[in-house]
């Protein structure tokens, strides 16, 4: 079995996230032969033409045909191989589901599936190339774990992790560089489990992606102008969800923001919305996303800010959200 590879901030520091993703990708595959690579003709684009260059014999290019890609994909997987998918995620979720669906997750086929260049990361290619409903369409299926790395060292946890996990995986990350949340790989990651970044007491940020970087910044500036005690939950992985992390976090803060690069509707924002629901204790809640829209076209930083999910759109809506005196309400009750 392949893992027990760690790497610092130090040597990834070069690398954008989808070469810390090939690179993992690469070492473990030195330890397993199992592992092989898929890409619908962007092995340059998703950094997998580095697999290409040390393992040939295990590198299949389909041409600009995702659908075959995910169904040769799920003849491997049956054939006993561990074969890693690599295409832009607007083209994995939207172009091949059909194939996602019935093939692998239907089967729970062990695929592991990257959707890079997520969210509005492919910020200047315009709405063709923005993945921004993809959490919301691959959380619904089946037998599929669906993760969202904050940042580089993040993605090596989660491919290694993925490698280990019987069952099929889609990770979900962006095109270029993403700022740093960690400076080694040694925190105790799992799938399934919330990393908390910063205590609070006031209010909590559950973010994932690219949003997890903006959320801690909003929580150390909300500490040192505001005297806000922010705590922050980086959601890496979105199904399963860690509901106990959540729960815990409105019962201690009783306010709770989502953060992410994503449509609000089905994303991580409808996901811990779906917790909460059921577990039956009331908060003040909201979700910062896309709202109901597509994206314009523009620089990733620049339509964070548009869309209100960098550090100072998420300030702006935790110093309404601490307006709201609902505990002090005659009416207020913490069960529903």
């Amino acid at each position: 079995m392949a893992g027990g590879i760690s790497y610092t901030s130090d040597e990834t520091t070069k690398l954008s996230t989808g070469e810390v993703y090939a690179k993992m990708l690469c070492d473990l595959a030195e330890q397993d032969p199992r592992i092989v690579t898929l890409t619908a003709d962007l092995a340059k684009s998703t950094k997998i033409g580095a697999f290409m260059e040390r393992f040939p014999e295990r590198f299949y290019n389909v041409g600009i045909a995702e659908q075959n890609m995910f169904g040769i994909a799920a003849g491997m997987a049956k054939c006993g191989l561990i074969p890693f998918t690599s295409c832009f995620a607007i083209f994995t979720s939207c172009r091949g589901l059909d194939q996602i669906h019935t093939d692998i997750c239907y089967q729970n086929l062990n695929v592991k599936m990257i959707g890079s260049h997520a969210g509005t990361s492919f910020g200047q290619a315009g709405t063709t190339h923005h993945s921004t409903e993809d959490i919301a369409i691959m959380r619904s299926m089946a037998n599929l774990v669906v993760i969202v790395p904050a940042d580089g060292l993040e993605t090596a946890n989660a491919v290694q992790a993925a490698v280990a996990h019987q069952g099929p995986v889609y990770l979900r990350i962006n095109r270029g560089f993403d700022q740093a949340v960690y400076d080694s790989m040694e925190y105790g990651y799992e799938i399934g489990k919330a990393v908390q970044l910063h205590d609070g007491t006031d209010l909590t940020i559950i973010a994932c992606g690219s949003g997890v970087f903006q959320a801690v910044q909003a929580a150390r500036e909300l500490a040192s102008v505001d005297g806000v005690k922010a705590r922050v939950l980086n959601m890496h992985t979105i199904k399963p969800i860690d509901r106990e992390a959540i729960m815990e976090a409105v019962h201690d803060t009783r306010r709770i923001i989502t953060v992410e690069d994503h449509t609000v509707i089905g994303g991580l924002g409808g996901a811990v919305a779906e917790v909460i629901a059921e577990g039956g204790m009331a908060c003040a809640f909201r979700r910062l996303g896309l709202q109901d829209a597509f994206s314009p076209i523009g620089l990733h930083e620049d339509l964070m800010s548009h869309h209100k999910i960098d550090a100072n759109g998420i300030i702006e809506t935790v110093r309404e959200l601490l307006q709201l005196d609902f505990e002090e309400d005659d009416d207020w009750t913490d069960e529903v």
